[in-house]
C-alpha cells in the first residue's frame, strides 16, 4: 500500500537550525528514510510563516527560504524525493515503485504574500501547488479562531488566481463563512488537507456535516488529522481546560506557554485508534470513501 499525505510542517525545523531530512532526523515526525520505509507515494510539505508567530521575520523571505529548502531536499536525494509541479507528476506518484517519494509544496497561510493576491505568482514559480489562504485572520480571509469573517476582495482574487495557475485551494483553517464563499467561488475541486468531523470532536478546526457533504459533492477530499484534540471530544475538553489560547501570540510566548502546560498535557490520556475509525466512518457516511484521505 502506498500513502499520500496532504500535510506536514517538517520544513519548520530548518528555520532556526539544521534538520537532516535526507539522512534521518528523529527530532521531527517526518524524514526521507521513514517516508520510504512507510511506503509513501507523496507528501505535501507546507510552508508555515504567519505574521503573529514570526513577528521578527521578513515573512516573504522566510517563505522563499523554506521553498528553496524543500527543493534542495529533492536535489540532494539522488532521485529518492521528486518535486511535483504538474497534475501528471502527482498522478505518476501513485503508479511509481516505492523507491522514491513525490513532494508537493503548500503555503499554510498567505501572510508572505502581504496584502496582494498577485504575489502568489512568485511562489507558484517556486513550486507552491497548494494554498491555504489564512491560518489566522489576515488580508485574505478570516480563520476559525479569528473574528469569523469571510474572504476579502483580495481573498476572492486569491482563490481565483490559485485555480487559474493550477494550484489547489485548501480550506483547512478557514472560517465557516470563508468556506461557504470558497464553495461558491471555486470552479474546481478543493480540499481540507487536515480537518476532521466536528460532529465527533467539536473543534472549530473540524468540518460540519454540511461542509463535508459540500466538499464531497465538489470532488474534494478531507485529510483525517491525527492531532488528539481534533480526533476526540474527550481529549478536546481536557485540552481546552489545560491549555490557554495561543492564537495571535508570537512564537516565543507560544513556546513558553506550551512548555509550562507540558506536564499537564502529557497527563491527558491520548485517544485510541478507535477515534480515528470513528472519524473516518462518519466522514464516509456523509461523503463516501472518495472524500476521505490522510492529513
Amino acid at each position: 500500500m502506498r500513502f499520500f499525505d496532504t500535510h506536514c510542517d517538517t520544513v519548520m525545523h530548518t528555520y532556526d537550525g539544521t534538520y537532516d531530512f535526507i539522512g534521518g532526523d528523529t527530532r521531527g515526525h517526518v524524514d526521507l528514510p521513514r517516508l520510504l520505509a512507510a511506503g509513501h507515494a507523496a507528501q505535501v510539505f507546507v510552508i508555515f510563516v504567519v505574521a503573529s508567530y514570526y513577528r521578527d521575520r521578513d515573512l516573504a523571505a522566510q517563505a522563499e527560504a523554506a521553498a528553496h529548502t524543500i527543493r534542495g531536499w529533492a536535489d540532494a536525494s539522488d532521485g529518492r524525493l521528486r518535486l511535483a509541479l504538474t497534475a501528471e507528476d502527482v498522478a505518476a506518484a501513485s503508479a511509481a515503485d516505492a523507491r522514491h517519494v513525490t513532494a508537493l509544496i503548500g503555503l499554510e497561510g498567505c501572510d508572505p504574500l502581504g496584502d496582494r493576491a498577485e504575489n502568489l505568482r512568485h511562489f507558484f514559480d517556486l513550486g507552491v501547488r497548494l494554498v491555504i489562504p489564512a491560518w489566522e485572520d489576515n488580508a485574505f480571509s478570516g480563520a476559525v479562531f479569528g473574528a469569523g469573517g469571510g474572504l476579502s476582495v483580495e481573498g476572492r482574487k486569491l482563490v481565483e488566481l490559485t485555480e487559474e495557475l493550477g494550484a489547489m485551494v485548501d480550506v483547512s483553517h478557514l472560517s465557516d463563512a470563508a468556506f461557504d464563499q470558497v464553495a461558491v467561488l471555486a470552479r474546481k475541486p478543493f480540499i481540507a488537507s487536515h480537518s476532521n468531523c466536528r460532529a465527533i470532536s467539536p473543534s472549530p478546526r473540524n468540518l460540519t456535516d454540511a461542509q463535508i457533504r459540500v466538499l464531497a459533492e465538489r470532488g474534494g477530499v478531507m485529510g483525517i488529522n491525527l492531532a488528539a484534540d481534533f480526533l476526540s471530544a474527550d481529549y478536546l475538553t481536557a485540552w481546552d481546560a489545560t491549555m490557554p489560547p495561543l492564537q495571535g501570540l508570537d512564537r516565543a510566548t507560544r513556546q513558553k506557554l506550551r512548555a509550562e502546560a507540558g506536564p499537564a498535557l502529557a497527563a491527558i490520556p491520548l485517544p485510541s485508534l478507535d477515534w480515528v475509525v470513528r472519524q473516518v466512518r462518519h466522514a464516509m457516511a456523509l461523503g463516501g470513501e472518495g472524500c476521505v484521505g490522510l492529513g
